[in-house]
Formats: C-alpha cells, structure tokens, sequence
C-alpha cells in the first residue's frame, strides 16, 4: 500500500500497490480516529484520501500514528495494514514569558565592571528546535533609586543568558539607593512575539566612612554607677547596619578602670558612667582619650584616615563617701559547738573619709551573735545548732551594718556567711529496749535486732559499734553486727524461760566518738518451728507480760479469796449494826491509840493504761490479819525507767493526826512509789512480800467487843473524807 504525506495541508492518501478485480474499501484507525481524542482525522473509504476534520495545536499533539487497511466489501483484508505516521509542524503562536513579573537582585557599593548581579528567565512553550522557541533579552529602560542620581547605563544584560551586569562605574550608596530595569524577552532570536518584567536592584552599603568626633571639651562629676554624660560620633553609612553601628573605647586616662562607655543602639551615642567609686583624696582629676570605630571592620576601598578620638576631663567633687567593708560576703567557719564568747570576726570595714564607724547585726534569726558596736568585732553569743531552721546546708546568714558618724551618716551592710562544721555531741540512743528471743540456742534466726539513732549528722553518726561489756553477760549472751547501723543479741547456751537484763555499749563514728550503755530486757521463751513465741508461751512469758503459770493460778485464788472474805465482812457488819450503841465510833476498840493512825496506805505500781497486763495491789485487814502474796517464779523484773541501784524513797508511815489530811497523805505514798526505781516495771507483774505479823490497824473483831446494844454517834466518819461517807452511811440509823 503505498501512503502520500501532504503535511502543509494535513492531507494524506493511502492506495493499495496491488491490483484488484474487485472493490476496494479502505479504513483508518487509531488515535484521532477511532481512539482518544477522536473526530480529528477522517478518510475517504473510496479513494483513501486522509484529511484532518480541525485545525490541530502542536503544543498539545505533536504527531499521531495510524494503522490503514485495504478491505474486500464483504470485510476480508486484501493485504496487511500499512503504518502512518502523521507530523504536526510548528508554527509561532506563543509568546515568551518572564518567570516573575519583578526580579530583585543587589549589588555592593563601588563594583567594578562587569560585577555579576543577577540573572533573569523566560520561557517559550513554541517547538524549542525551532527559531520559534529562541529567545534573546534585552534592557529597554533605567532608572535610579532616588530618581535623577545617576543618568548614565551602568548595567547591561547578556541577550542569550539573562545575565545581568555592571557596566559602568560609580555605584555609591551615598549617592543611590538601587536601581530599577525595564526588561524584554523577544522569540525568533529578538525578532519574534515579545514580553516585558521589572528588576530592582539594591545597592549595598559598605564601609568606607569611619565615624568621626565632632571636637570637644567635656567636664563632669563623679558617682558610682551614675552616668557621666553622652558623646556622640557621625558614620556616613547606612543607619542601623554593622557598617554604621559604633564601638566606643576608651584608650587611655583609665588605669584602674573606674570609667565605663557603651553605645545606645538606638541613637548610636556612646554613653559614659563611673562603675568605680573615685577618691578624691587619691585623684581629682581624671582626662580620659575615646575613641571611635564602627562594629563592622573598614572596607579596602574606604579612605586612610586615622581612627577619631575625643577628649574627656572628670572633675572630682569631695563627698562624705560610704563605709566599706573589707570583704563581702564575710565568710567564717566555725565548729558548732563554738565556746560562748569566741571571736569570730574582726577588723570587717573601713571609712575612706577616716570617720569613726557605728557596727550594727540588722539580721541574726537564733540570736547567736554579738558585736561590738566600736571595733566591729564579732563574737558568739551562744553554741550553734545545725538543726535550726535557719540553717540551710550548714550555712547560717546574719547582716552587719556598719555607719559612719559623720553629717548624715551613710551606713553600708554586708552578709556575714557562718558555716558551721559538725562535731560530735549527742550520744548514740539504742533501741528497742525489749524484744522476745527463743529459748533453743541453736536456732539461726533466733536473736533480737538492735540498731541505734543519732542526732549527730555525718560523718558523726553511723556507722555504729554495739558490744557487750559484762563478761559474765558474754558467756550467755552474744551480739554480731549486721550493718553499720544493726545489730543482732543472741543467746550463747540454752537459756531458761524468763526475763534477763542485758547491758549493752553502742558507739558512734564521731571524732571523738561516743559511746552509750543501755540496758535490753530480754524474754526467753520456747518457739515454734517459724522461730516465733508459741502461743502458750506467749502469753506466760511474753515481754508484755512476764508472769508464769503457776503465779497466775496464785493470782486467780488470792482474788477469790479476797472477794470471799469481803462478803463476809460486809455479812457480819450488817448483823452486829443493831447492836451498835450510839455515839461510840465504828472502829473504836479496846486501844486508846487513834486508829486513823494505823490505816496503811498502799498505790498500784503500774503505768497506768500503758500497762497491757493486770496489777493487784496488797490488801491488809485489820485483826484477825489476812495477808495475800503473790510471787512470780523467776527474776526479779527491773524496773526500765529508772538507773540501777538507787535508794528508795521514804514512804509516809504513820497518817496525819487531821481527819482532812488523809487525801494529802494518800497522795504522797502514790508518789512515792511511781518514784521507786526498786519496785518492778510498768509493764511487768507486781512482785509482792510478805508484810510482818502484825497489823497497825485495830482489830476487825474489836468493833463488836468495844460495843453494847447501844447505839453509836458515826458523825465523826463524815470528817475522815469522801470514802468514809459510804461507812458512815451503813451505819448511821438516820
């Protein structure tokens, strides 16, 4: 099948090279035709004349490919299909476009020709192969930021690149801000379709004018952190940048440094203060040399002209000045334990002027110092404590003031700073001072935990020491030290059940160390498998309780027995009231001794509700005498909140003769006894003795003997006190 191209048309046709006898229909497909976009091509099913239906956009299809077939009527193929390629050509029909409507660039002060400045783009969406998509730039237009500064070219532009340029000399940004460009872009190599875009250029400042001092004469008075005045210098260059901003120096006239200048960013003047005390009495005047710079160093191309300087005289005017003191903060060390009276500081201020000074403390919070008010002298009033609240760290603060006595008195203070270092002064305290441990020595975990407290704070407290001091103790007993901090008291053989005393002497690490004797009370009871008190044994040999079973039955029957014969002393009063003469006392008898004066008074021993097991108190009737006593088996139980060995209080034999006083006199032997360190511990049994034969008290059955069927006067009981109101009541037949 031979294809005829007609491109400038868009005509194409097709005819087959064979020849047929027949009918020849000729189709078309692909994109175009039969495919996306469709409807562009068409042909002519008899001739095989291919024509385009619309006018075709090589910007959006640059060629299409179509397939051509030679078909018989009925439809059979009377050859294969041919290809065809179908071109779309180029024509003009874009123009060239800036890729931003105002490109901005910039450009140093005083460039040479031929400084690159910038580049500018465009684009063509024409065939790029063809002299449609050449694009060639031009400058048509300049103007000068402010106008009318500069009127000759000074940038130029490459036609094929965009490249822009200086072209000229005289960039100055003294003279011209920037520079504002009229850009064209031209397609067909400048001679095509056209388009047009702004460039703003900048010039830069650099730094080519030092500052300069305007010459002057200055003179000024003195004071500490006071401003002396401003001087100000002129830089030509562009405000606000490094190229303008100023460094003021002062280069000489200033050994000590009593002067200071700074540059106020906003007005560029240099500002001078006094930000050291000056003497008058040393120096009155004082004739300082600034000088000028700016922040940013100076350009190559600036001129070479000496650095500005300015001149500056201080006067020096007499005042009464301050007291000063030597250091400040004043620091001390000092061990906490300070003797009272110790001097801790001395010789602290001064007055330049010479004037007599006036020491003050303005904050001491514990009180612990004290000054003199003449010398300065500072001294301790009192020990230390590290435990105050005042003290953080170790560090105590107090302020002194000083003032001179001068007219007007000018008082200056300072902070006095105490560290107090840690000494050792409190005793170690062991605890507890009771436990229960098990009777079996060979059990591992049977023993009793002790540790130890100390108010002392490192290194002055743990770790501690415990020891047993008492050799004949070491033979039953020993202690082991777990820790730094505890310790654990453990039976050496067998011990029998019971209450032992140890003593034992704990240690601190202090230097020197202390050391403290305690006394544990121990209870040695059976144990169970867990290695704790069994429970029967709990409850007779406990820490708590330390009575044993057979003291307790003893207890149980003596209050039975007591309660026995009070009912029948109640049973027999009753039935001898009747026979009772009045105005003979109750417990008159046969004995003309006053029987308030045998009446024995006797106190519970124990603590009160802190106690946790029963205590009973002896009870002595009158004849015929019935005495109770209850012994544990065992030790004696020490009492624990008393030392050993002191004597005993004397108790109140013998009552007072005034009926009013027994409340008194009751009260004492209660005192007495809570004082007893012989008697046994609060939260131990009472151990109880036996009293002697006789009895004080007139005898029970006195009463009925010294009576007739009489009747008795029983006014008198109502005198003895509040318990006798309930006798004289029983008794009394009103």
């Amino acid at each position: 099948m031979n294809a005829y191209i007609l491109l400038c048309c868009l005509f194409l046709q097709i005819k087959s090279d064979k020849i047929f006898t027949g009918e020849v229909i000729y189709k078309l497909e692909g994109p175009g035709v039969d495919q996306d976009p469709k409807n562009l091509f068409e042909i002519d099913d008899k001739t095989g004349w291919i024509r385009s239906m619309i006018p075709l956009d090589r910007e959006k299809y640059r060629s299409f490919t179509l397939k051509a077939f030679a078909l018989s009527p009925s439809g059979e193929r009377l050859e294969n299909p041919s290809t065809i390629e179908i071109v779309v050509l180029d024509q003009n029909d874009n123009r060239p476009n800036f890729s931003q409507k105002e490109f901005a660039g910039s450009v140093y002060e005083f460039s040479v020709p031929g400084t690159s400045v910038m580049s500018v783009t465009a684009t063509d969406a024409d065939d790029p192969t063809t002299d449609n998509a050449i694009l060639s730039y031009s400058i048509i237009g300049q103007e000068s930021i402010p106008p009318l500064r500069i009127n000759k070219t000074m940038f130029g532009i490459n036609n094929e690149t965009g490249a822009i340029y200086t072209r000229d000399v005289g960039l100055d940004w003294e003279v011209v801000k920037g520079f504002r460009l009229i850009l064209q872009v031209a397609d067909m190599s400048g001679m095509g379709l056209t388009s047009f875009a702004n460039a703003v250029i900048h010039v830069i400042d650099i730094n080519n004018n030092p500052p300069r001092f305007s010459p002057y004469l200055v003179s000024f008075t003195n004071k500490v952190d006071f401003v002396i005045g401003w001087v100000n210098a002129t830089d030509n260059d562009e405000p606000g940048t490094g190229n303008w901003e100023t460094k003021y120096t002062i280069a000489k006239g200033n050994p000590s440094r009593n002067f200071a200048i700074r540059t106020d960013p906003v007005t560029n003047e240099g500002i001078l203060s006094v930000v050291k005390a000056l003497d008058y009495e040393s120096q009155e005047v004082y004739t300082l040399t600034l000088t000028v710079e700016n922040v940013n160093p100076l350009s190559i191309k600036a001129p070479k002209n000496p650095v500005s300087s300015a001149t500056v005289v201080v006067t020096v005017v007499n005042e009464n000045e301050a007291p000063r003191f030597i250091k400040d903060p004043i620091e001390i060390l000092v061990p906490e334990s300070v003797v009272p009276g110790t001097v801790l500081a001395s010789n602290i201020a001064y007055d330049p002027d010479n004037a007599k000074l006036k020491y003050d403390i303005l904050r001491d919070p514990e009180g612990w110092l004290i000054i003199n008010h003449e010398t300065g002298e500072i001294a301790a009033r009192k020990p230390f404590n590290v435990r105050s609240p005042h003290v953080k760290n170790n560090i105590y603060n107090a302020v002194i003031r000083v003032t001179d006595t001068d007219a007007g008195g000018i008082s200056t203070t300072a902070s006095l700073v105490i560290t107090l270092r840690e000494t050792n002064d409190f005793f170690p305290q062991l605890f507890p001072l009771m436990g229960t441990v098990c009777s079996e020595s060979g059990r591992k975990t049977s023993g009793l935990f002790l540790t130890a407290v100390d108010e002392d704070l490192p290194p002055h407290a743990e770790p501690f020491t415990f020891h047993l001091q008492d050799i004949n103790v070491s033979a039953n007993w020993t202690i082991i030290q777990v820790n730094e901090t505890h310790a654990v008291l453990r039976p050496l053989v067998e011990l029998e059940t019971g209450e032992y005393a140890v003593t034992v002497l704990v240690t601190d690490s202090g230097t020197p160390s202390l050391s403290a004797y305690a006394q544990v009370n121990v209870t040695v009871c059976p144990c169970g498998k867990d290695g704790e008190c069994k429970a029967e044994a709990a409850a007779i040999f406990g820490t708590r309780v330390g009575v044993s079973f057979i003291a307790l039955l003893v207890i149980m029957a003596s209050i039975a027995l007591l309660l026995l014969l009070l009912l029948l002393a109640v049973a027999v009063g009753n039935c001898r009231r009747h026979h009772m003469k009045k105005g003979e006392g109750l417990l008159v008898g046969d004995s003309d001794e006053d029987i308030r004066d045998n009446v024995l008074n006797y106190d519970e021993q124990g603590g009160g509700e802190e106690d946790e097991v029963r205590h009973y108190n002896m009870l002595q009737l009158a004849e015929p005498s019935y005495l109770v006593t209850i012994s544990p088996l065992g030790k004696q139980p020490l009492r624990k909140d008393y030392p050993d060995n002191l004597p005993s209080p004397s108790y109140p034999r013998k009552p007072p003769a005034d009926p009013t006083d027994i409340e008194d006199f009751i009260n004492d032997g209660l005192e007495a006894a809570d004082h007893d360190p012989n008697i046994p511990p609060y939260d131990t049994a009472l151990i109880y003795d036996y009293e002697g034969d006789g009895s004080l008290a007139g005898s029970l059955s006195s009463i009925a003997s010294a009576s007739s069927d009489g009747d008795q006067d029983y006014d008198y009981l109502n005198d003895w006190g509040p318990r006798f109101k309930k006798l004289a009541n029983m008794y009394d037949p009103r």
